[in-house]
């Protein structure tokens, strides 16, 4: 197949660079349009310059606001657009194109609305609604410890009229009982203080060691529900949080598994993702390797902690991300952006030397903006600015455009910028104040 890629003056060095560099082996040509900025390019332009394009597929920058469909039905050949870094291009023709199937996966995600009886109805829904909508299989109905509540049937039927699949988490006969018959279909969790609740149940139970016992007490368990002729259920041997024995509680599950080879098993991520003063969306992606190299497939997670929000979400991305690396026996790497929310796969960008020479190119007024991991670049035809603090960058703007009304422009612009991620990533807003990054606000020492 011969792919045309199209571009700008500006990009054509550093375009034909990276195609050179290329580990894939695709048959390609360049065409330079007389254009200087790639992202400016319309339709009318490309048709005007590709009368014949010659290809089997064209290749169009992804910045420009082109839609391929409608060069492709101009010139009769496939069109795609490209990444919108061109540094981008051999991972676009890499990875990009080895995921057939991706998508499938073995994990069931319950997700727990805490302290449900003591909500709203329309609250629960709303909550069901949004951990559906990020990925979750299962609603599980969490109670009130030490607080029983006469609701847990109303709740669980209204649920299950809207089409939800339920579990419970309750250690209270009643409600148990109560969410059993209006059609729960796990109850979280039974040991030897209500396994006599066993035979009487519909749904399946989630069986777990006694209080304060380890994997023997588990055995136990699952030895007395086979006694009771009840043979479906499920094993929990709890993940404990950090620095309470998550260790061991992790040989624990690996214990279990050997021991129960058969058995469903269930992990609550949610003891390491809330009680852990760290993003959730790197523990989630560990601790989803381990369920799937010991075949655990059914995970329960919460959101009540500010830094665990998007656990849900992150699991479902996970279980995608595992599953297909695992059936097909490769590093769960170079698959999937999607749990690389706060750092980015590639950083790159041009050289100083490789702006400068960019800007001798560059013939109006118009400013470009690049970054990397030292500084800041701005720059048109007549000004070259490398900086790290945006405010000495707009010291220098100002001092060359002048002060008004570009001073109100840049304020307004880094407030709604800076608001913006705030917003997409749930961090904290106060307007004139930088947002927080952990570690990542602390220079080295020296």
């Amino acid at each position: 197949m011969k792919i045309l890629f199209i571009t700008g003056k500006l990009a054509e060095r550093a375009l034909k660079e990276t195609l050179a560099g290329m580990e894939a082996d695709i048959e390609h040509e360049v065409a330079v349009l007389k254009i200087s900025v790639a992202a400016l390019m319309t339709t009318p332009f490309i048709l005007h310059a590709l009368r014949s394009p010659g290809c089997d597929l064209l290749m169009i920058p992804g910045l420009c606001r082109v839609e391929p469909h409608e060069l492709e039905q101009a010139l009769g050949v496939k069109v795609e657009k490209g990444p919108k870094d061109l540094r981008d291009i051999p991972y676009y023709f890499g990875a990009e194109k080895k995921r057939e199937g991706y998508g499938a996966h073995d994990l069931t995600i319950l997700a727990e609305i805490n302290d449900a009886p003591t909500l709203p109805i329309g609250e629960i829904l709303g909550k069901a609604r949004y951990y559906a909508a990020c990925g979750a299989d299962v609603i599980d109905v969490g109670g009130t410890p030490g607080r029983p509540a006469g609701n847990i049937g109303e709740i669980v039927s209204t649920l299950r009229s809207e089409g939800f699949r339920i579990s419970i988490d309750s250690f209270d006969p009643q409600e148990i009982l109560a969410a059993d018959k209006a059609g729960a279909e796990l109850v979280l969790s039974l040991n030897a203080q209500n396994l006599h609740l066993a035979p009487d149940l519909q749904c399946t139970p989630v069986i777990i060691p006694d209080f304060g016992k380890g994997l023997d007490s588990l055995a136990a368990n699952v030895e007395a529900m086979e006694r009771l002729s009840v043979t479906r259920y499920l094993i929990d041997p709890i993940l404990a949080p950090i620095g309470f024995g998550f260790a061991e509680s992790l040989s624990r599950y690996t214990e279990a598994r050997r021991r129960f080879p058969q058995a469903e098993i269930l992990m609550g991520v949610g003891n390491i993702t809330e009680l852990t003063d760290a993003d959730s969306i790197g523990i989630n992606a560990l601790l989803t390797g381990v369920m799937s190299e010991l075949q655990i497939r059914y995970a329960l997670t919460t959101e009540v902690a500010s830094w665990a929000r998007g656990s849900v979400r992150e699991l479902d991305l996970a279980r995608r991300l595992i599953y297909y690396a695992r059936q097909r026996g490769v590093l769960p790497k170079n698959l999937d952006d999607g749990l690389l929310t706060i750092k980015d796969r590639r950083v790159e960008c041009p050289s100083e030397a490789e702006l400068r020479e960019m800007q001798r190119m560059v013939t109006d007024p118009h400013f470009r903006i690049f970054a990397d991991r030292d500084a800041i670049y701005v720059f048109n035809r007549d000004l070259f600015i490398k900086e790290t603090d945006i405010r000495r960058i707009f010291d220098q703007l100002t001092a060359h455009l002048g002060p008004e009304p570009t001073g109100h422009a840049f304020y307004l612009g880094r407030e709604l910028m800076k608001a913006r991620i705030a917003m997409r990533l749930g961090k904290k807003y106060i307007q004139e104040e930088d947002l927080t990054w952990g570690y990542l606000d602390h220079d080295l020492p020296g």
